[in-house]
């Protein structure tokens, strides 16, 4: 359980939390901000006995919760986002519930959703009952007695795999966590899908919807591990497919491809491979000591550890033509900053930015890939082209548009580079492989099944989104 959780480390790192059930439930939370998961909590280990449990890479919150209640103890952890949660709390205290899991005085979405299921009959109601009042998407884990519940938010925008190896199962948001365990593969959960596991074996409790499935593409695009699969498609191979793409569309001249390490390097290799322009590496992430720069929630913190990662090698980038293959362009800063800069300082004679997905105009409702709408590249260069903010920015987003083409020279002019060229969006889907209307694309043209209503242009949120929560749970028998 300690180290399946630790596989999910990629996907953010504020609060690390375990729940396990021996004679009781015991709950180890950590502050992970400093350090791995796995350093916190291989420790604990003879501490913490039992056949079944919960873990959690939390981003934002404490969890797992922990309450004891009508139906007993139980321990929840969550994985996504609810836009509603002020809301919800109202609704929670107008019938006298108060919270306790408060960080910072801010509200505790999963603990929300333990005192929502509270609320009803039985859990499988109170699950039902947090479907029908949550805007936005979560997938949930509960420990109850000595089973799991494990529950995919409605529209499936984030996953949950079950792994079986003998008479023990795991599930978990990551496939990257099954296979060092001799884990196999036995089901994708479906949106909406509700699942119970015990030691009498697996129970379907909710067969879900796929009609509803709206699975967030940015997982394969960037946020998601190259080794882990979604809907059975591996990340891997769909950035290989998407750098492709990009040289397929393109005729500039070049001594190398590379790739803005670690998310863009299988862009860049799929694009080297495609346009027979060598692969080579420039920069070079000092892996053991920085993680990913968009997980903090401090600006500052992402500032450093964007300028202590990457590791410019001269000799390779002096006087050379270079191709950058970058999973996205979020804010610009740290590719305009941190990663081009060096660039130019070590002599490169050219700089073409290839992006593997197209402009990201909306910041995300259901997870952490993006934050707000004022900090968008794009978003900052339609203002200065319009001289104000507008709402409609439908000509944008057609990429064949003339302002389509200015919306791209100004950001490849605050860059600084020599080139700039951005993914379609058909051939983003098609890289993926999974069909348009089963995927989530809210944050390049303001369309979700996860949302009531559609986007315009400016969105109706633009305070700080909190950052992804990932799963996992192991059960033995």
């Amino acid at each position: 359980l300690i180290y399946g959780t630790d596989y999910h480390s990629h996907l953010g790192t504020q609060y690390g939390g375990i729940a396990v059930k021996g004679q009781s439930i015991v709950r180890k939370i950590k502050d992970i901000s400093s350090s791995q998961f796995k350093s916190k909590f291989s420790t604990e280990i003879p501490q913490l006995q039992g056949s079944v449990g919960i873990g959690v890479v939390s981003a934002d919150h404490v969890q797992p919760v922990l309450l004891n209640s009508k139906f007993g103890p139980f321990a929840v952890c969550a994985n996504g986002r609810i836009n509603n949660l002020v809301e919800l709390a109202t609704e929670l205290y107008d019938k006298g519930i108060s919270f306790s899991e408060m960080n910072d005085n801010e509200l505790n979405a999963t603990e929300i959703i333990a005192k929502l299921i509270c609320l009803e009959a039985d859990i499988f109601s109170g699950i039902e009952k947090v479907f029908d009042k949550i805007v936005g998407a979560c997938s949930f884990l509960i420990l109850h007695e000595d089973s799991i519940i494990a529950v995919r938010d409605k529209y499936g925008n984030s996953p949950l795999v079950l792994g079986k190896r003998g008479r023990e199962y795991a599930i978990t948001t990551e496939t990257t966590a099954l296979p060092n365990f001799g884990f196999q593969i036995t089901k994708y959960l479906n949106p909406g899908e509700i699942i119970q596991i015990s030691e009498n074996g697996v129970f379907t409790k909710g067969e879900g919807n796929t009609e509803d499935d709206s699975i967030c593409s940015f997982l394969w695009i960037y946020t998601g591990f190259p080794a882990s699969n979604y809907e059975g498609i591996n990340t891997e191979e769909v950035r290989e497919r998407s750098g492709s793409f990009l040289a397929r569309r393109d005729k500039v001249k070049a001594d190398l491809v590379a790739g803005v390490p670690d998310s863009g390097t299988a862009h860049a290799i799929g694009y080297s491979m495609e346009s027979k322009i060598a692969y080579r590496r420039p920069l070079v992430k000092y892996t053991p000591g920085y993680g990913r720069s968009y997980t903090p929630p401090s600006q500052i913190d992402r500032d450093l550890i964007a300028t202590m990662k990457l590791i410019p090698i001269r000799e390779i980038i002096q006087n050379n033509r270079i191709i950058i293959c970058d999973d996205s362009i979020v804010r610009g800063t740290q590719l305009k900053n941190f990663t081009i800069a060096k660039l130019w300082n070590n002599g490169a004679r050219e700089i073409h930015v290839r992006i593997a997905c197209p402009p990201l105009m909306f910041p995300c409702r259901f997870n952490v890939s993006t934050r707000t709408l004022k900090e968008l590249a794009a978003r900052r260069a339609i203002r200065a082209l319009e001289g104000r903010d507008i709402e409609d920015v439908s000509d944008y987003l057609n990429e064949d548009s003339k302002k389509y083409a200015a919306m791209v020279e100004w950001i490849r002019n605050d860059l600084g580079v020599t080139s700039l060229r951005y993914q379609r969006l058909e051939d983003m889907i098609e890289a993926i492989g999974v069909k348009k209307q089963n995927l989530c694309t809210y944050c390049w043209n303001g369309k979700s099944k996860c949302l009531k209503t559609q986007a315009l242009g400016v969105a109706d949120i633009d305070a700080s989104i909190p950052e992804e929560d990932t799963v996992v749970a192991k059960i033995n028998n």
